[in-house]
């Protein structure tokens, strides 16, 4: 292609202000797109009539703008990985030194007690000397008579006694291996060990890599005009080579202008090719070798699934692999349900949380593709954002760990015609267990049937089967704070969508429910290291999320505050969080029975209806005949059923006395607590504290071995300042549609 003439060559270290936003080359025009510290060249053109959408301008190579925050993400997903990975490097090292010092004190004893054996030796000697001597004295006066041993003496002697020093033969041996000892020898097989350069001790200037530093390589697969390799050669200093490739001929012409035009081409090597042909050759490699990579970054347009069996093979142990998903239609649709469990092997949801449940299906993809080959998934961070789903996932070869991966999928049993509510199931059990060594091994059994009626248990319409998907958790929390740790120091005109990233990730950072002090929450490594690895067998326990509006919407009454509702559960002991993914959603470990009785006490206290509001037939009018009111008249009537056919009684006196005695315990009952008691079957339980801070009915509402608490015997406040959130920094944590018409954008139409 030829370089660049240097009049028209743009120094891309200079600020937006000083460097010019087009050039000239080859009598061609082209635009310069500034993004992060890199720059690339699109070829001007005119715009397309034929397209409707604002800002049609056809491209020569792919470039969307609205993605720069993938990019700045990616950029700093990939700086705290390798961080990570150099303090594992170094953690590692550390235990190599001490093994090694461990050696070399074993030797030393070792030697030690050799010495000692040389004494005792030294000593017999020369008892023998003694003994020998006297024997020479005694006989002087007898005829002599030499032998071959009375030769051999006189050299014996000699090796014995030398300058002035009794030696042995153990002694001569010992001299000449002790000049080969390394530790008497400066020790240099420790020292070579020590000074060998660390990832976590790069040295960055002027964007150059100090020389002997580990390598660290990254594959951009599908590189379009270059701009990932670019961003992630300039901002990561970490990163040895980057591999820019793509199928076709002018991206791949135009990544090599572009790597020319930053002054990268020592760092950055473009190729021409398929992106699975690429990575099957890389996985051809030995395991770990100079082939494989430690960070793979799928960003195709459309759908990453025919790419995931080649990149999960392609990287190495413990590698980074980066996936985007533009195919928000596909997998968080009903519209092409055919096309989603083809290429994400499971059925997408519907409602609000659909887009939750198309991470869940893309991280399926990649497991269930990675398991085939004996490697196990660690999902970092998920994120839907925009119309696109981004994961960043740690792939560890390990057969052992991806027998849990049966134990982390679910179905998910959706009413999404009805109420909303939904239930889920693993598709097996299990059961953590101890060893007689003390050792922790699991056990997998098969999970029981259907776990939920083909109609809703609260509205009774039909539920509509999803998945299966990823059931284990979407973050790690270490990952997304290693992140927000690096915020305050970055430079805002270098990654100008740092108040987006924190706010989404100071949301992620908090969606998990699960109860830190399970066994599922305990980290799987014991390694010093910034991001220590998730438990393996750790499940989500409480997945999703609804929308207040939309539970209104049902039951026809005024939505009540978020600040309400989180107050009102709360204030029964449950846990609140919200989703990243959705604006006003609220997540929370409270069973949707419970959900459901805060919602008609709202309707009760705070926003009546009238009568013939809802239709008979709906799933609001069927979730309304269940309030406090009715309930009561049923159960009385179950009381005085049960009392009708129980055959204890003698004749049509004895039948009567027992329903006046019936009558008389529910009318005492209704005297004595009130509309709003607790059932005595909770009393038994030494008394459910609905405001105590300790173990919460929320987490033993009908569960084994502890007392059933009724949802209609509960006690709802809507208090809205225990349900507000702490004041603290303004963020953006949902970011409004940037201009209109945006989206995927066009296909690139290349260079002509």
């Amino acid at each position: 292609m030829g370089s660049l003439p240097s009049s028209d060559g743009i120094d891309p270290s200079k600020s937006p202000a000083q460097a010019p936003s087009e050039v000239d080359y080859n009598g061609k025009r082209y635009k310069v797109v500034r993004e992060g510290t890199a720059e690339i060249l699109n070829l001007q053109r005119p715009e397309d009539t034929t397209s409707s959408k604002t800002s049609s301008k056809s491209q020569s190579v792919f470039y969307n703008p609205i993605q720069q925050y993938n990019r700045d993400i990616s950029v700093l997903a990939i700086k705290a990985f390798g961080e990570d990975l150099a303090a594992l490097w170094k953690a590692r090292h550390q235990r190599r030194l001490e093994q090694l010092a461990k050696g070399e004190q074993r030797g030393k004893k070792r030697r030690r007690v050799q010495a000692e054996g040389t004494k005792g030796l030294e000593d017999a000697a020369g008892k023998n000397e003694k003994s020998q001597l006297a024997a020479s004295v005694a006989n002087a006066a007898l005829p002599a008579t030499k032998t071959n041993a009375d030769e051999e003496r006189p050299a014996q002697k000699a090796r014995l006694v030398e300058n002035g020093e009794t030696h042995t033969e153990a002694q001569a041996q010992e001299g000449s291996s002790k000049a080969l000892d390394p530790t008497e020898a400066g020790a240099s097989g420790t020292k070579e060990f020590d000074d060998r350069p660390l990832l976590g001790d790069y040295e960055a200037k002027n964007g150059r890599i100090s020389a002997g530093q580990p390598s660290f390589r990254i594959l951009d697969a599908l590189s379009a005009t270059g701009l990932r390799a670019l961003r992630y050669a300039k901002e990561i200093p970490m990163a040895t080579s980057i591999t820019a490739n793509d199928l076709s001929p002018s991206a791949t012409a135009s990544i090599k202008f572009n790597v020319e035009h930053n002054k990268l081409a020592d760092k950055i090597s473009p190729t021409t090719g398929g992106a699975v042909e690429h990575m099957h050759r890389a996985a051809s490699k030995a395991p770990g070798g100079p082939g494989q990579y430690h960070v793979i970054d799928l960003d195709p347009y459309g759908t990453a699934a025919p790419f995931l069996d080649a990149a999960v093979q392609a990287i190495a142990d413990g590698g980074l692999l980066c996936v985007t998903c533009t195919d928000a239609g596909v997998f968080a649709s009903l519209g092409y349900l055919e096309k989603t469990y083809s290429q994400y092997g499971g059925l997408p949801l519907k409602g609000a949380h659909a887009h939750e449940g198309g991470l869940r299906l893309i991280l399926h993809a990649i497991a269930t593709s990675a398991a085939r080959y004996g490697i196990a998934i660690e999902p970092l961070l998920s994120l839907s954002i925009d119309f696109y789903a981004r994961v960043f996932v740690r792939v560890h070869r390990s057969p052992a760990e991806v027998k849990f991966l049966v134990s982390k999928t679910m179905i998910v049993y959706n009413c999404d015609a009805g109420c909303g509510a939904w239930s889920t199931q693993y598709l097996a059990r299990t059961k953590e267990k101890k060893a007689k060594n003390g050792d922790t091994f699991y056990n997998f059994t098969s999970a029981l049937a259907p776990s939920t009626n083909t109609h809703c248990e609260h509205c009774g319409f039909k539920t509509h089967h999803a998945g299966p998907m990823w059931g284990g958790p979407l973050h790690n929390s270490h990952f997304i704070q290693r992140i927000l740790d690096m915020l305050p120091s970055l430079d805002k005109n270098i990654y100008g969508t740092i108040p987006r990233i924190e706010g989404m990730l100071s949301i992620a950072l908090h969606e998990t429910l699960d109860d830190p002090n399970s066994s599922d929450a305990r980290p799987a490594s014991t390694l010093d290291r910034p991001v220590p690895k998730t438990n393996a067998a750790a499940r989500s326990h409480h997945p999703f999320f609804f929308l207040p509006p939309a539970l209104s919407r049902i039951l026809h009454c005024v939505s009540p505050s978020d600040a309400a509702l989180r107050g009102a559960l709360l204030n029964l002991g449950y846990r609140v969080t919200r989703s990243h993914t959705k604006a006003g959603s609220i997540a929370t470990d409270a069973p949707w029975t419970v959900v459901w009785e805060i919602m008609r006490e709202w309707v009760r206290q705070k926003s009546p209806i009238k009568e013939d509001a809802i239709s008979e037939g709906t799933a609001g009018w069927v979730i309304m005949q269940k309030d406090r009111s009715r309930t009561k008249i049923m159960e009385a009537q179950r009381l005085l059923r049960e009392t009708i056919e129980n055959p204890g009684f003698e004749g049509l006196e004895g039948l009567r006395r027992e329903v006046e005695a019936t009558l008389y315990q529910i009318s005492k009952a209704e005297e004595g607590t009130g509309e709003d008691m607790v059932s005595e079957a909770a009393d038994v339980d030494g008394g459910v504290g609905l405001h105590d801070g300790g173990e919460k009915h929320g987490q033993h509402f009908g569960g084994k071995g502890r007392a059933e608490v009724y949802p209609n015997k509960l006690k709802v406040v809507f208090d809205e300042e225990l349900g507000k959130e702490p004041q603290g920094k303004r963020m953006v944590r949902y970011q409004p549609n940037p201009r209109p018409d945006w989206g995927p954008m066009n296909r690139a139409k290349g260079d002509q």
